[in-house]
């Protein structure tokens, strides 16, 4: 629901309220009771979406991506490094332990 900005041509009174788009505009002022409101055109509020699907970084320029790529420090792989040392080769004693009472 938009909200609108009045103001009074007598008293000066300036207020919001909140009302749906196809209200009708409010005439009578809160404060001093004539009928002299006007409605003010204002600048409106930001757009928010709302639900899944909207994120928050998903419209961010093309400068902003950029910076933040970076900032960020470049990992490392540990991987290749525990892929380069051997794997631990089992004695036949440890095998027949593990086998034991298997059939």
């Amino acid at each position: 629901m938009p909200t609108y900005e009045y103001k009074c041509d007598k008293c000066g009174h300036q207020f919001e309220q909140m009302q749906g788009i196809t209200a009708k505009s409010l005439r009578k002022c809160p404060k001093c009771g004539k009928t002299a409101l006007k409605r003010l055109i204002g600048t409106g509020a930001g757009l928010i979406f709302k639900g899944s699907g909207f994120y928050a970084t998903d419209y961010r320029s093309e400068n902003y991506k950029e910076s933040v790529k970076k900032e960020k420090p470049e990992k490392t792989s540990d991987k290749k490094e525990t892929a380069a040392t051997p794997a631990k080769k089992e004695s036949a004693g440890e095998q027949k332990v593990k086998t034991k009472g298997r059939k």
